[in-house]
């Protein structure tokens, strides 16, 4: 199905379902343990054997030796294999790093040797014996060090973000040295691990020349083609199986160590391999959000309006790698005549940097928030207002380009009215709470709606059940339940009636889990293939298809009617749609809004910061299930605090690793950080988007909770923190004098 005019009525429109909270269908083989994720899969491989990833234990350098004579004579091994031991390897989609390295080492904990054992405590204590002897070479581990000489580079998140090295329209620098009111700061974010909850895992089998894998990812087609390229064999050959994920956050959206040295693994040892990264190995040898130093210059006239916007962003990663696209949000956010955006690259010898949840802009949201509410306090503006006071319904870039669907003022309107803006004290240390000192902060929030073409395949059985195969994700987003939403407005059935199977490289492709398209796209591909069956249904019962209405099971057209399971009656009807989009993205500009609101407390004797209430206010198109949307936000929100208060992968600068590689020093927030958040969905659709009329908001909810929080900490103790995260060291010798 082509999708290149505005959304007019369709039968989503009905909103039986669609739309109304509605409980999770995959929720009660979750809450009983009986979801099989990757690492579970004894149902379809029996009688596994166990891999076991080494690491190099060097940031850089190459590998002189290997014995692994102690290793293969241990108690239980299978085998042993090195990556000298074997031809080299190809690279898969969106990998810039081996996956199994060696003799060159291009980062710490690069997989070199894999262990296959009876047990998994065999291949542990095997690959322990392994005896290395490395040639080390001097790395480059030190952004901040690497940063004056960093080269201007483009890039493109695959996400939404992206800007080209320098970009600029009308005359920045004449505009910013004129304007009244100016601001010049700097600002910095660290680099951050994804720590989803399952580990990236596989399960892998071969059948001749054939190859299964039962793996944790967010991306089945990437992921089929990626092996496929990697082991050099036909695609049709491979077949990957992820019907549940235990998140991802980007970190699974491509291929890693475990699923090809699994599949190694299981081809040498002629039978099943399970095999789990630990979590120092998920956070030095899969990928990570970049760091990066920014820079924001902004100037305007003593009323308010921006005049003059510039963002320059500089990240690292490994040769070959691209940046981390914080400038990207800038581009489109505010008004502003003469701008201009700038990334550069340093090559560095860390880990693998790439798409970790909203890549660009949650990092560039956390620089730009902070630089606007910095230039509201210059201006003795209010930050709600200063906001309002410079959005803009056009691309600021292209003027002749408008947003489909654009309600960031409305969001920042109604979310102050919600939580007692109005009540804020402008003047930082004003408020106490016994010990605590009180404020609040506001954000933008800005993420980029990408549309891309989504497959699906939908059956209805002769006992009127209707089953949908596609091979989206659910990466605990609640894919399955939407796409069921989506297969009941469209044939008329109870939800109990509709079979979803996801995650199968064997159904249609879609548009995997990701940058919060997902929803939006895999279920507009649902709808082209249930509007080919509904036709195919009306032929069968040679009603009109034009006219035909589908609903409580059955079929209605002018004066007749008859149950729906009777069209298939001979035998199962099917039919196989995908979208595909026009030129819309291009004509106009989609994108998602939302505001932040934060209460925090800080105190003032220990400078701790406690998150009181937060409030997030989103616009993204027709919300297709508000409870799962719900879900998804506060999730974020979530993150966020983690973001702004405790995430930040230490970097070794002798060795090049990340030393806090585990969630007990990997701080990430838990119950006890998180009170109570309210989360406003405005009522809007975007027929520019799809015959959903959807958008996403599982990286909205995110981007912006950051710099909220750092504003509301400014507001409540008049210190300024623009380095992440903000830690109670940062504030502690500029705290007021307690009494």
């Amino acid at each position: 199905m082509k999708f290149d005019t505005p959304a007019t009525t369709n039968p989503i429109d009905q909103l039986k379902v669609i739309g109304k909270p509605t409980d999770r269908i995959d929720g009660p083989f979750k809450v009983t343990g009986t979801a099989p994720y990757a690492y579970e899969r004894n149902d379809v491989a029996p009688d596994p054997a166990y891999g076991f990833v080494l690491g190099a234990g060097i940031g850089k350098g190459r590998i002189a030796g290997m014995d692994t004579a102690a290793a293969k004579a241990a108690p239980g091994v299978i085998v042993v294999l090195t990556a000298l031991d074997i031809p080299k390897l190809g690279l898969g989609k969106m990998n810039f790093a081996a996956l199994f390295g060696g003799p060159v080492v291009q980062h710490y904990h690069q997989a070199i040797a894999v262990v296959v054992a009876e047990s998994f405590e065999q291949a542990r204590a095997a690959a322990a014996l392994i005896r290395v002897d490395y040639d080390r070479q001097q790395g480059r581990f030190d952004l901040a060090a690497a940063a004056g000489s960093a080269p201007l580079v483009g890039g493109d998140s695959g996400e939404g973000s992206g800007a080209p090295p320098v970009d600029k329209v009308g005359d920045f620098e004449g505009a910013f040295a004129a304007a009244s009111v100016k601001l010049d700061a700097t600002y910095t974010t660290p680099d951050e691990s994804h720590a989803m909850m399952e580990p990236h895992a596989t399960t892998a089998s071969w059948d001749g020349n054939k190859l299964t894998l039962w793996t944790s990812n967010q991306m089945i087609a990437w992921g089929k083609d990626s092996i496929a390229k990697i082991f050099g064999i036909p695609a049709e050959n491979v077949r990957l199986d992820s019907p549940y994920i235990g998140g991802g956050f980007g970190g699974k959206l491509f291929v890693r160590a475990d699923a090809v040295l699994a599949a190694l693994g299981s081809r040498v040892a002629r039978r099943p391999v399970k095999l789990a990264l630990t979590r120092p190995m998920i956070i030095n040898n899969t990928t990570h959000r970049p760091a990066t130093i920014q820079r924001i210059r902004i100037g305007a006239t003593p009323d308010g309006s921006i005049t003059a916007i510039a963002h320059e962003s500089t990240s690292g990663n490994l040769p070959g790698g691209k940046p981390e696209t914080a400038v990207s949000q800038t581009k489109l956010l505010y008004a502003g005549a003469n701008r201009m955006t700038a990334m550069r690259l340093a090559e560095l010898d860390l880990p693998e940097g790439n798409a970790m949840r909203a890549p660009g802009e949650a990092p560039g949201l956390m620089a730009l928030e902070i630089a606007m509410d910095e230039m509201a306090e210059k201006l003795g503006l209010d930050p709600v207002a200063f906001r309002v006071l410079n959005d803009t319904q056009v691309d600021p870039e292209k003027p002749g380009r408008s947003f489909s669907h654009r309600d960031l003022v409305g969001c920042l309107r109604l979310g102050a009215e919600r939580f007692g803006w109005d009540k804020r004290n402008p003047r930082p240390r004003q408020v106490r709470d016994g010990r605590w000192l009180v404020g609040m902060g506001v954000s933008a929030g800005f993420r980029n709606n990408l549309l891309t073409k989504s497959g699906a395949r939908v059956r209805l059985g002769r006992d009127g059940r209707v089953t949908v195969e596609t091979d989206m994700t659910d990466i605990g987003t609640g894919s399955y339940t939407i796409i069921g939403q989506t297969a009941v407005e469209m044939m008329g059935v109870p939800l109990d009636r509709i079979v979803v199977r996801l995650g199968d490289s064997d159904f249609p492709a879609s548009a995997g889990s990701g940058g919060q398209w997902g929803a939006n796209n895999s279920t507009s591909g649902v709808y082209a293939a249930c509007v080919k069956l509904r036709d195919a249904v009306a032929e069968k019962l040679g009603f009109d298809a034009a006219d035909a209405i589908f609903a409580d099971g059955e079929v209605r057209s002018g004066d007749q009617s008859a149950p729906l399971a009777q069209a298939a009656r001979a035998g199962d009807l099917v039919a196989e749609d995908a979208i595909e989009y026009g030129n819309l993205a291009k004509t106009h500009q989609q994108s998602t809004f939302a505001a932040h609101f934060v209460e925090v407390a800080v105190d003032s004797a220990t400078a701790e910061t406690r998150v009181r209430r937060m409030l997030a206010v989103c616009a993204a198109g027709r919300i297709l299930n508000p409870k799962s949307a719900r879900s998804q936000v506060i999730g974020a929100m979530t993150m966020g605090v983690g973001g702004a208060l405790m995430e930040e992968l230490a970097v070794d600068k002798r060795h090049g690793f990340f030393v806090n590689h585990d969630l007990a020093t990997y701080e990430v927030p838990v119950h006890a950080d998180i009170p109570h958040q309210d989360v406003i969905f405005m009522d809007e659709t975007d027929p520019m988007s799809s015959p959903m009329k959807a958008k996403g908001v599982g990286e909205l909810g995110l981007c912006g909770v950051g710099a909220a929080i750092a504003n509301a900490i400014t507001n409540a103790t008049g210190i300024r923190v623009r380095d992440y995260p903000i830690t109670l060291d940062k504030l502690l010798e500029h705290m007021p004098d307690t009494v």
